[in-house]
């Protein structure tokens, strides 16, 4: 079975823009066309998309897609630097969830303070409050 490109851009949320140019990078090979020149992607394609996307999205350089597609090309005996570059990845990706975890605590914390004062701060608002380390002054 075969699936038009405006079926893949409607279903897998990817532009035609990228499409083409993941083609023409190298990173989407051997694209077949139907009799009038349009694109026409099989489920396999489909599948690779879908990992492509993923990794992009995930923070990976489509340079480094490129090399990992080039590896897979090649067979069976890249499989343990394949797997080396995907553990790598998301070693890469989890560091990135911890420092944004980190990070929505910081601001949780922050809202908590804002809490704690909305009251006083609406009952006095000329009154300059501290939260964590910052000083507000509210103006009329």
């Amino acid at each position: 079975m075969v699936y038009s490109m405006t079926y893949v851009v409607e279903n897998l949320n990817v532009s035609a823009k990228t499409l083409r140019f993941y083609e023409e990078q190298g990173i989407l090979p051997n694209i077949s066309r139907d009799e009038k020149g349009r694109r026409v992607y099989n489920k396999q394609q489909l599948e690779w998309i879908s990992f492509i996307r993923c990794l992009k999205e995930t923070g990976m350089p489509l340079s480094q897609i490129k090399a990992y597609k080039e590896l897979y090309e090649l067979g069976n005996t890249t499989f343990l630097t394949r797997e080396e570059m995907l553990i790598q990845h998301k070693l890469e990706v989890q560091k990135k969830i911890d420092e944004s975890f980190k990070h929505l605590e910081e601001i949780n914390y922050k809202l908590a303070m804002y809490e704690l004062q909305k009251d006083e701060v609406m009952k006095n608002p000329n009154h300059n409050f501290k939260c964590h380390g910052l000083e507000t002054t509210i103006k009329n």
